[in-house]
């Protein structure tokens, strides 16, 4: 099996105004549509062995957490998504590099999204610089 040097993008979904089970729902109804943004290799939920302090969980899986591996070209097409998806719900994201790096984001609005897109741009391409012959 190759491996490109993908990046690692956990979503976390916070809608102040959905319960539990419904936050739950969004992110099972987001799941296929991350699967179908170009550059995104693999998206699933979050096992609950991998669970952060304070989540909740159902089922063996993060509630409102999914998490997607995506080629650093393509980090751009994935923001976009969700900028379009939830412009202005509360989101966080969490992208790890090959190199074991990681890059916090919130973002709630429209003009949050774009700023996140544009650091994850360039924490992402200060990664690229490690063996990634696939331009």
């Amino acid at each position: 099996m190759a491996t490109t040097s993908n990046v690692q993008v956990t979503i976390s979904l916070s809608d102040p105004d959905l319960d539990d089970q419904e936050l739950q729902a969004e992110v099972e109804n987001l799941l296929p549509q991350v699967r179908e943004v170009d550059g995104v290799e693999e998206a699933d939920l979050v096992a609950v062995t991998e669970t952060p302090q304070n989540a909740m969980a159902l089922g063996g899986f993060l509630w409102g957490v999914l998490t997607a591996e995506v080629k650093p070209a393509n980090i751009k097409a994935l923001f976009g998504f969700l900028s379009d998806r939830f412009g202005n719900k509360p989101i966080k994201l969490v992208i790890k590099t090959p190199d074991g790096r990681e890059l916090h984001l919130e973002a709630s609005s429209r003009k949050e999204f774009e700023f996140a897109m544009q650091q994850a741009q360039d924490f992402v391409n200060n990664t690229k610089n490690t063996s990634n012959s696939n331009g």
